[in-house]
């Protein structure tokens, strides 16, 4: 089932997740539901907070090739384990600033673990745009959004832009 994705301006997009004591259907399903919602987006990422349940939650499918076999991840608990020297900029974006880009700065490459929908601890190298993906999930869990990284301006500019969407969906 298809969710709906919070907008910022949106105050629990700014909230710090707690760890997920144990998995349960309801998140199994939450997953699945958020699966669905980023790929009808369309995004390559999803964190729980962004379709209002504060869990630690994320999602991320970065195979964007359509003759190349999808890879969807689930992530509970994820957790940046180690980190690279090396930068690497991306220009960033996110479902819950819809339209607004912006280069970010982010670690080349990162180790992540997590625990798998059937409850076992998993880790992995990502590189590229999976290791930028990953961060800008785990940001959300930890109530940042790619928009923080920005200079004040720039980020009031967009704040202001989000708000005005937020306006003009409410008379619809």
């Amino acid at each position: 089932m298809k969710r709906p994705i919070l907008i910022h301006p949106d105050p629990r997009l700014k909230k710090v997740c707690e760890p997920l004591p144990d998995l349960s259907d309801d998140l199994r399903t939450l997953a699945d539901d958020m699966l669905e919602t980023m790929y009808d987006a369309p995004g390559i990422g999803l964190a729980a907070p962004q379709v209002g349940v504060l869990q630690r939650l994320i999602v991320l499918d970065c195979v964007k090739g359509e003759d190349e076999t999808p890879r969807p991840l689930i992530m509970f608990n994820p957790e940046i384990t180690a980190r690279s020297d090396d930068l690497n900029t991306y220009e960033e974006g996110c479902l819950s600033i819809p339209d607004q880009y912006a280069e970010v700065t982010r670690p080349a490459e990162v180790s992540v673990k997590w625990i798998d929908r059937n409850g076992n601890e998993q880790t992995e190298d990502f590189n590229g745009l999976w290791a930028t993906c990953v961060q800008h999930e785990i940001d959300h869990l930890n109530g940042k959004l790619f928009i923080d990284y920005l200079g004040a301006m720039r980020r009031q500019m967009i704040t202001r832009k989000m708000q005005k969407l937020k306006r003009e969906k409410a008379r619809l």
